[in-house]
């Protein structure tokens, strides 16, 4: 049976008795019907994790006790910053969701000419917290134990100047014939990816004049919340450690 992992935002040492939050109690008795004496792993982010024992669980109270840290292996060398356009609906989510299980270390929300999604005030607020939840979860889920980043919703000009110190810097579209092999090696990546109706050619020249180099997934048109996700699987193949010039082999 997978040992289940969850996430606390609390400080976490080897020895105490940790109580879990409202929600990951609920989880651990009511969905996972967990008894004392299961085990599972916290984790808070600082890239450690942390096997327990379950030692209480109560009606609306899981505690559990911690035993020594361990380090988490599962972070890719491979540093990478996802510029991703709002998309509608759960499309944002997937995205964002399936872009940390391929790795991601950090993803800003952006808006362009053609992003059919405008956030303001509380809403915005309301839908970075969502975000970053579904980040956390995909962690979860994943084995990760650090947290992916969601950063503040940026226009174009704002991610351009943000990613400005990767050393290896994409944009996604399907009109280029560069080859990702072709390229060095990087430490940190920037990828940029367009909206629904994709990003205007005005956009795609801004973003190489400030560096960016055009890069096609193969030669069919995918959709936004596909194309971070099979950029991030092709760059962790190649400069990660999702197989080729790694450890790790298929």
């Amino acid at each position: 049976m997978r040992v289940p992992r969850i996430y606390t935002s609390a400080d976490l040492a080897a020895g105490e008795s940790h109580t879990l939050d409202a929600a990951a109690a609920q989880h651990v008795a009511k969905v996972l019907r967990m008894q004392p004496g299961q085990v599972l792993v916290l984790f808070n982010g600082d890239g450690l994790d942390y096997p327990a024992t379950i030692s209480h669980v109560g009606k609306k109270e899981v505690i559990a006790a911690l035993g020594p840290a361990q380090q988490n292996e599962l972070e890719s060398p491979l540093k990478s910053v996802l510029g991703q356009v709002i998309s509608r609906g759960d499309r944002m989510d997937y995205a964002i969701q399936k872009s940390v299980e391929m790795g991601v270390t950090t993803i800003a929300p952006l808006v362009s000419e053609r992003c059919e999604v405008r956030l303001k005030g509380d809403r915005e607020e309301k839908r970075l917290r969502h975000w970053q939840g579904v980040a956390i979860a995909a962690a979860e889920q994943c084995g990760r134990a650090l947290i992916p980043t969601i950063a503040p919703v940026m226009t174009l000009d704002e991610w351009l100047d943000y990613s400005e110190n990767c050393d290896l810097k994409l944009v996604l579209h399907h009109r280029t014939e560069k080859a990702l092999t072709e390229l060095s090696r990087p430490d940190q990546l920037a990828l940029l990816v367009g909206p629904e109706g994709g990003l205007s050619e005005d956009e795609i020249a801004q973003a190489e004049r400030a560096g960016f180099l055009p890069a096609a997934m193969g030669p069919r048109v995918l959709r936004t919340e596909t194309a971070p996700v099979a950029a991030l699987a092709l760059c962790q193949w190649l400069w990660g450690d999702g197989g080729y010039g790694s450890d790790y082999t298929f």
